[in-house]
């Protein structure tokens, strides 16, 4: 009897991650992310930390949480938080705002009813989190029209063998490019398709950072556009430091 597990079939990469170009070649728009730090292994910063998901160096930094929902509808922390008596601070982690152990996705009696039915959405920005996102992002680049995306090459239901990939804190990413407004479009490809982990315009105004194992979604940049990210009605977010632990 083989003990092995099946492999999973992945079909080929698509050369167009929704409107996002798959670079076949060429990674030097990535080196500032990818430059070894000696103690720390590939990336310049630690790994587990604000600065190693999204990108060391800037002055100020956010985290982006994300959404619980009720009936597919949206719902903030803070108002979770207020349903269980807590209070959401910068590093709150979901499974202790809500009074659950650590590995909680196992769990079958989740939610509080009238509040919330699901967890917030493990992995990359959410689509409706990116939305609201992006006329912020705009504000704050000369080059909205030229950005850079990191897609970590094990999402999804494709094979990105054939591309090259560069190296960051804990993760290995394929390089896209294309402009600021068509970040969310690779959820044309279908509803369920990741959006890119790593955002950044070609200036390096800031960088947006998430991963396969985050509810929460990091962006560095300058103070004057996390003020804006904190005053966006459409987001919850916090200010963070660059060596804060991540959630």
């Amino acid at each position: 009897m083989d003990d092995e597990l099946p492999l999973i079939r992945r079909d080929p990469a698509p050369d167009r991650y929704g409107r996002l170009t798959v670079r076949a070649r060429g990674l030097a728009a990535a080196d500032w992310l990818a430059v070894p730090t000696p103690g720390q292994g590939v990336g310049r910063a630690a790994f587990g930390t604000v600065a190693g998901v999204s990108a060391p160096g800037f002055p100020a930094y956010a985290r982006l949480l994300h959404p619980a929902a009720l009936d597919e509808r949206p719902v903030r922390w803070a108002e979770v938080g207020a349903a269980h008596g807590r209070t959401v601070a910068p590093g709150t982690a979901w499974h202790e705002l809500v009074g659950l152990e650590r590995d909680y996705a196992n769990r079958s009696d989740q939610g509080l009813p009238g509040v919330w039915d699901e967890h917030p959405a493990e992995g990359p920005t959410p689509p409706d989190v990116a939305r609201a996102l992006l006329p912020v992002l705009a504000r704050h680049t000369t080059t909205p029209d030229r950005c850079w995306f990191g897609l970590w090459e094990g999402y999804g239901r494709w094979d990105f063998g054939r591309f090259p990939t560069f190296a960051t804190p804990g993760r290995d990413e394929v390089l896209l490019s294309g402009k600021l407004t068509d970040a969310v479009s690779p959820v044309d490809l279908d509803e369920f398709t990741e959006l890119p982990d790593l955002w950044w315009p070609e200036d390096r105004a800031w960088c947006v950072g998430g991963d396969v194992d985050l509810v929460s979604t990091y962006v560095g940049g300058s103070a004057d556009l996390v003020a804006d990210l904190l005053a966006a009605p459409g987001l919850e977010a916090h200010p963070v430091t660059a060596g804060d632990l991540l959630d």
